[in-house]
């Protein structure tokens, strides 16, 4: 699979905890407006299964590996 169509859960964290906004693919979560503060988690991990979230400028790091 390609990198850019793997599946991410996209997220924001409040001070209630984190709150689930979707899921879509790496290239839809790293075209988010910047000053939309989220969390991804992570590609390597199933997208609503995990905790293991990342910022996205270090999920476009990622993939830049892939």
């Amino acid at each position: 699979m390609k990198a850019t169509k793997q599946l991410v859960e996209v997220a924001v964290e409040t001070e209630e905890g984190r709150v689930p906004l979707g899921i879509m693919n790496a290239k839809q979560a790293l075209s988010l407006p910047d000053d939309l503060d989220v969390k991804v988690s992570h590609p390597d991990h199933e997208p609503g299964s995990t905790d293991n979230f990342i910022p996205k400028d270090q999920l476009h790091r990622h993939l830049d590996k892939s």
